[in-house]
């Protein structure tokens, strides 16, 4: 269950501000109906994040414990910096939306959130929680508590929404969730 809830607050928390949320108020601004919209964030998010807990609990299971929560913790502390960084809107005209509002949705969510703060984010959590399914769960259920109000109810809840705050408390907890990966193998 913890690494449900800390799967589900990190990457909501991470996604604020995220170039992938700037990419949902474009395609919603280009695209009448929403529902492909979502359910193109949501497969491309499945997807993507399923690849990166496997790949992340599977990395647990090849690095000593000792190393491997020294690593994930740095990793944790870095990603928590690199969150302070607001991604731009290069969301511009893109030669995928011919394809409609669902194809156009996932290519782009896909081909955006490799490499992205929260897929890195998703791999890290893998390796701390050692398991898939919550992970994934979570971080989906994050991407979708942040992008789906966006899609909905776009300019007006991004103009509401303080991305610089977010960004910090995104920070914070991900510093907090690396110091505590780094010190709890310490102390048993």
């Amino acid at each position: 269950m913890e690494a449900l809830f800390t799967s589900t607050s990190t990457v909501a928390l991470a996604e604020m501000g995220d170039k992938t949320q700037l990419l949902a108020l474009f395609l919603a601004t280009r695209f009448a109906s929403k529902t492909p919209i979502v359910l193109g964030i949501l497969i491309a998010t499945l997807l993507n994040h399923a690849m990166s807990a496997w790949f992340g609990s599977a990395l647990a299971t090849w690095i000593p414990t000792y190393f491997a929560s020294w690593i994930v913790g740095f990793s944790f502390i870095a990603v928590g910096f690199w969150l302070l960084i607001p991604d731009k809107d290069d969301s511009e005209e893109n030669p995928l939306l011919k394809y409609g509002a669902f194809c156009a949705t996932f290519m782009l969510f896909f081909l955006a959130e490799i490499g992205d703060k929260t897929q890195i984010a998703t791999v890290l959590l893998g390796a701390h929680y050692g398991g898939v399914w919550a992970v994934l769960i979570g971080s989906t259920l994050g991407m979708m508590m942040a992008n789906v109000p966006v899609v909905f109810a776009g300019r007006w809840l991004m103009d509401k929404v303080d991305a610089n705050y977010t960004r910090k408390l995104a920070c914070i907890l991900f510093i907090i969730i690396g110091i505590v990966t780094i010190i709890t193998p310490q102390l048993t």
